[in-house]
């Protein structure tokens, strides 16, 4: 991969307990798309930048086999950690060096990862390791995000806003590609049948407690913090603070919303 900020073990264990589990919406415009373009059986697919696996075990109940590959060691050890999927397995690898054999694999997927990628680089082996009619599924959700409470009149977006502009300064350019709603990785698809969905919304009951790591877990925060760890600290606490203020609680383990959008691009590998 281009870039590699999610490698240390602190910040795996983050990604693995915070991160938010593709929703069944995008899964099934995947394997909808995948049945329409290419039909079954599903044999292989490869989840490409898997993090902690939690995308890789999403698609077990519909293929044969499924692999997770990511650069990172503590990454990979953290998917492994789950287990119980005997479908499922994991390994170190480059998403521009899929260790994979020629017209082997049903269908290629990323999820919130292929901003990290070269994609040049990427399609090269995406078209060599994808079957004919084979898929390429990239997704991603935009952020901010949006919390709700029931007993709040007014959404709490405002807060969240505030916590995003204080990390704007250590967002890498690589996020700005999110930004944009993969535009440029869409136009670097190499695939002439390919189609994008945006606007994709899913939701979540997540604890205060839930989304202050869920922020921890962002690599710009990561960045935030290895600068000015007093400061990231800080505003995490500010954060946490309002969001108590605002909806008249006590705990950070009550439960309120979080809303977010998502899109994701899909192709087809020509026969």
């Amino acid at each position: 991969m281009a870039a590699r900020l999610f490698e240390e073990q602190e910040h795996a264990a983050l990604y693995q307990k915070y991160r938010p589990t593709p929703p069944a919406e995008i899964r099934n415009l995947v394997l909808n798309y995948l049945q329409r373009k290419k039909g079954k059986p599903f044999g292989l697919a490869v989840d490409v930048g898997c993090g902690s696996g939690l995308s890789t075990r999403n698609l077990a109940p519909f293929f044969e086999k499924v692999v997770g590959i990511d650069v990172s060691g503590a990454q990979i050890e953290e998917a492994k950690k789950m287990g119980g999927l005997n479908n499922v397995s994991y390994r170190l690898g480059l998403a521009e060096e899929l260790e994979f054999e020629d017209g082997s694999v049903d269908l290629v997927t990323a999820g919130t990862a292929a901003h990290w990628f070269d994609m040049e680089k990427f399609m090269k082996e995406v078209h060599r390791i994808l079957k004919p009619k084979g898929c390429l599924a990239l997704y991603c959700y935009r952020c901010p995000f949006e919390l709700r409470y029931s007993a709040c009149p007014e959404p709490l977006t405002q807060i969240v806003q505030e916590m995003f502009k204080a990390l704007a300064p250590y967002e890498s350019e690589k996020r700005q590609i999110v930004q944009n709603e993969y535009k440029e990785v869409f136009d670097a698809i190499t695939f002439p049948d390919k189609e994008r969905f945006d606007n994709i919304p899913f939701k979540r009951q997540v604890s205060i407690s839930w989304v202050i790591g869920f922020i921890k877990s962002l690599s710009y925060y990561q960045t935030f913090q290895k600068k000015d760890p007093e400061a990231a600290k800080a505003s995490l606490e500010r954060m946490e603070q309002k969001l108590l203020q605002a909806m008249g609680v006590s705990s950070s383990e009550t439960m309120l919303e979080m809303r977010l959008n998502a899109f994701c691009l899909l192709a087809s590998k020509p026969e």
